[in-house]
């Protein structure tokens, strides 16, 4: 193996790690579901990513490189819209922001 892959997988794992650890942290730290819920999405899709990333760099087989770029393509593309339609459905059962929120962009419908 390439030096130049053990140095990339290092970073890309330190990284990836450290978000993932940030998406944790702010998911028992944040105030309510919606900012809980960001932290985790955002945090955690690129931490998990970037975490498949390195590992397709440091397996440098073709078969374990696409199945983890299917898996980055899958996080990305899945996770923020699950993220979004959670915190609709729980605006719309009724649970609101806390009082840290400066604008409510949903506040002014009419819930039906």
């Amino acid at each position: 193996m390439p030096e130049w892959a053990l140095y990339t997988t290092g970073v890309l794992a330190v990284i990836g790690s450290f978000l993932v650890l940030a998406a944790a942290i702010g998911v028992l730290r944040l105030n309510d579901l919606y900012m809980r819920m960001h932290a985790a999405s955002k945090s955690g899709t690129l931490g998990s990513g970037l975490l498949l990333i390195a590992l397709a760099v440091y397996s440098q087989q073709s078969e374990v490189v696409l199945r983890a770029l299917a898996g980055v393509a899958f996080f990305m593309l899945t996770t923020p819209i699950s993220a979004h339609l959670l915190a609709r459905a729980s605006y719309t059962v009724g649970y609101r922001p806390c009082d840290l929120t400066k604008h409510d962009a949903l506040s002014h419908r009419t819930e039906s």
